[in-house]
């Protein structure tokens, strides 16, 4: 078990730029523990600048398309002192697979959501070795341990990067570098605000996030709802329909 706490730590936030997002709250709530610095991120630097005046010495913004390498591998460079490297950043659209499917962004979202994280791994893997007391964190989601018909190919997506975690936690278990999966249920973000359920507020899931990582919880569920769909999952995968109809009524 692989405690992580992050106070005195340097943390690498991707996907901070949305005003109502996780990113942002982990950077706020990583501050708040007493983070030494952290790295946010966003594809237009401008977009973080009211996080850089408000945690003024705190936080460092860097632009970072992560869909490209060439910038990943220049950033890992100038940030080479990070010793936590979240993946948050992420992209979900509304496509199927028979019916509804969309190439453009059933690419896009293999993309941002599984190959970025590896691209971003690889990266930062020779500083996160070399900087002591690191970990990875990949923010995945519950649709990646259980497929939703209206998001077919961001399912895909997202189980790729399930199963990246895992495969990276093994290779990295020589380094004692733990790597966690986030598992998020639907949150009150700007990427979820077209769908009708009940949500955890992003403040919430960072506080879970950091709670876990102390604790040396390796797969980090968020929500009411993502700690019903793990539970039941992991008892028995049929129960998780029964689940997805209680919260249904519940809203």
């Amino acid at each position: 078990m692989h405690k992580v706490p992050i106070k005195d730590l340097v943390v690498f936030v991707t996907g901070a730029g949305r005003k109502r997002g996780i990113g942002r709250a982990l950077v706020e709530e990583a501050i708040k523990r007493g983070a030494k610095k952290v790295y946010v991120t966003a594809r237009h630097v401008s977009q973080l600048d009211d996080l850089v005046a408000q945690f003024q010495g705190k936080v460092v913004s860097v632009e970072l398309d992560v869909t490209n390498l060439e910038q990943i591998q220049r950033v890992a460079q100038e940030a080479n002192d990070t010793q936590v490297l979240i993946n948050n950043a992420g992209v979900a659209e509304l496509s199927g697979c028979i019916h509804n499917y969309d190439e453009k962004t059933a690419r896009q979202e293999l993309e941002v959501n599984y190959f970025s994280p590896l691209h971003l791994i690889k990266a930062f893997s020779k500083n996160l070795i070399k900087n002591n007391n690191g970990a990875i964190v990949n923010v995945i989601s519950i649709a990646g341990l259980t497929p939703s018909p209206l998001h077919v190919t961001y399912s895909a997506s997202k189980a790729a990067l399930h199963s990246l975690t895992q495969a990276v936690r093994r290779e990295m278990m020589q380094y004692a570098i733990p790597v966690f999966g986030i598992y998020p249920g639907p949150i009150d973000t700007d990427m979820a605000e077209g769908i009708d359920v009940k949500k955890e507020s992003p403040a919430n899931v960072a506080i879970r996030v950091f709670d876990g990582m102390e604790q040396g919880v390796i797969d980090i569920t968020t929500d009411a709802l993502s700690d019903n769909f793990v539970s039941y999952l992991q008892k028995d995968p049929k129960a998780i329909e029964a689940v997805k109809k209680a919260f249904d009524k519940g809203n």
